[in-house]
C-alpha cells in the first residue's frame, strides 16, 4: 500500500464514506470496488492503487470512524469497577450509535463466514481493543483487586462477550445499566477472596 502522504485526502475521505454508507445500505457481499468507486466519484484503479481489496477499503475506513488504528488505554483511576462500567458505558453508545453500527454490524456478520475478513476483523480492530481490557485488568491484580490466579484474557470475556452477544442478536435490552450489571457480576466472581 502506498504511504499515506500520497493520496489525495479529498478522494480517500470520499471513498471512505462512500464504502460504510454502501455496507451499510447493502450488506457486505454486494458492496463492491465498482460501487464505492462510482459513489465517491473516483476510478476503481484508484481504488485499487491504494488498496488491495474491498475489505481493506472497508477495514481502513472503519479504523478511521473508530480514531484510528490504537484505541485509546482504558481509564486506571484505581477503581477497577469504575472503569470498566465508563468504558462498557461508552461502548453500547458507540454501538448505538448508527454511523458506528452500521457498518460495525456488517463487518461483523461477514466476519462470521468470511475468515479472511473475519481475521481481518479480529486482528486489526478486535484484538488491540481486547488487549486494553487485559492490561487494565493486570494492573487490577497488581493492585490486589482481582485474585492473582485469573486470566485476565479469559476474565474480560465474562463481560465483553455478553454484552457482544446482546448487542449482535438483540436478545434484550442492550443499556447502561446492562454494562454495569455485567461488570458487577463479573468482579464479584473475580475479586479477591
Amino acid at each position: 500500500m502506498p504511504a499515506q502522504n500520497r493520496r489525495s485526502e479529498k478522494s480517500r475521505r470520499a471513498i471512505y464514506a462512500a464504502a460504510l454508507a454502501l455496507v451499510g445500505e447493502v450488506g457486505y457481499p454486494r458492496t463492491t470496488v465498482e460501487g464505492i468507486a462510482a459513489r465517491a466519484g473516483v476510478g476503481k484503479q484508484t481504488i485499487y492503487r491504494w488498496w488491495n481489496s474491498k475489505a481493506d477499503v472497508l477495514l481502513e475506513a472503519f479504523l478511521d470512524l473508530t480514531d484510528g488504528p490504537e484505541p485509546p488505554a482504558l481509564p486506571d483511576t484505581g477503581d477497577i469497577a469504575a472503569d470498566l462500567k465508563a468504558v462498557l458505558r461508552a461502548t453500547v453508545d458507540e454501538l448505538t450509535d448508527p454511523a458506528f453500527e452500521i457498518p460495525a454490524r456488517a463487518l461483523t456478520a461477514e466476519g462470521v463466514v468470511n475468515e479472511e475478513v473475519g481475521r481481518i476483523f479480529v486482528t486489526r480492530l478486535l484484538q488491540p481493543s481486547l488487549q486494553l481490557y487485559v492490561d487494565r485488568l493486570r494492573t487490577a491484580q497488581e493492585a490486589g483487586q482481582i485474585r492473582p490466579e485469573t486470566d485476565p484474557r479469559i476474565a474480560l470475556e465474562l463481560f465483553v462477550s455478553p454484552l457482544a452477544q446482546r448487542w449482535l442478536q438483540h436478545t434484550a435490552p442492550f443499556s447502561h445499566e446492562y454494562t454495569d450489571t455485567l461488570v458487577d457480576y463479573a468482579l464479584h466472581g473475580l475479586a479477591p477472596r
